[in-house]
């Protein structure tokens, strides 16, 4: 019996040691934490496609885009400074992970919106995981007047959809790659040669050349006998200037449209061709709720 209750006291003092040691550990700032990867993209853009990153919680985002006329314009068309595309739209981070937006373009008078939703975040630690994963959906409707009006004409044949998975990672703090498989639904397309569903894979990147200076790219690819020979796939080439509360991005892209069912299924310009957009994003953030612990 002595010496059960000898043994009992013997472990007693060991787990009462081991938590000790615990709480100093804790104090100490040694217990094992989860790092999350942070600023994979300066924000929640690329150039024209979305990237994995999401706005901050409690955080409402103002983006001004704008596209001008093409260079091979020329002189007349002062290298298409004459002509311009405009989108404003604003994004909110709901949480951490989730954020929903909605914008007016110029280009084909287009309202659309979104939600995206981050499941995955790419973390070292406590937590392993090597790749950041999201999830975006978003719709939008272009209100053109109507070609033939004296036809029936139905209002879902405005309307235009895309799911999109974005997959990326932040290999180093200078580099960060992302790969975004895409379905792009037309209720309405032109001619019997296009496909109401189009499936398309984007790539992107980011190379940081100084704190506050990164070039990206992105490109589009549309899987083939889905468009309209006269579509080509999207590539746009940028930089990011950050100053403080404000990201500038300046870009030049093949593509007119700033929304994903005209930057994946409509564009008509050729880079080799001087059909090159010059444009810019201008994003001013705000904080506007305080946010919760998650």
């Amino acid at each position: 019996m002595k010496k059960w209750l000898l043994f009992a006291a013997l472990a007693c003092f060991a787990l009462l040691a081991r938590a000790q040691d615990d709480d100093l550990l804790s104090l100490l700032g040694e217990e094992e934490t989860t790092d999350y990867a942070t600023a994979s993209f300066k924000t929640n853009r690329v150039i024209n496609l979305h990237s994995l990153e999401s706005t901050s919680a409690g955080v409402l985002d103002f983006k001004i885009s704008h596209r001008f006329g093409t260079l091979n314009g020329g002189a007349y068309e002062l290298f298409g400074l004459d002509n311009a595309s405009i989108r404003l739209g604003l994004d909110y981070g709901i949480t951490s992970q989730l954020t929903i937006g909605a914008g007016r373009s110029s280009f084909q008078k287009a309202y659309d919106g979104y939600l995206k939703y981050k499941f995955l975040r790419q973390s070292t630690g406590k937590r392993n995981m090597p790749i950041t994963a999201a999830f975006l959906a978003t719709a939008a409707v272009q209100t053109l007047k109507w070609a033939n009006p004296e036809r029936e004409n139905y209002f879902s044949s405005r309307l235009y959809y895309t799911y999109q998975l974005i997959l990326g990672r932040k290999f180093s703090d200078g580099f960060s790659l992302q790969l975004s498989p895409t379905l792009v639904h037309r209720n309405l397309v032109a001619t019997s040669a296009e496909s109401n569903d189009v499936i398309a894979i984007a790539a992107a990147g980011r190379v940081k050349l100084s704190k506050r200076l990164a070039i990206n790219a992105e490109y589009i690819y549309a899987l083939p006998n889905q468009l309209a020979p006269e579509y080509m796939n999207s590539f746009s080439l940028g930089f990011d200037i950050e100053t403080g509360g404000h990201v500038f991005q300046l870009h030049l892209t093949n593509s007119t449209s700033m929304i994903e069912k005209g930057f994946v299924t409509e564009t008509n310009q050729d880079w080799l061709d001087g059909g090159i957009h010059f444009g810019f994003n201008v994003s001013r953030v705000f904080t506007v709720a305080k946010p919760r612990r998650e």
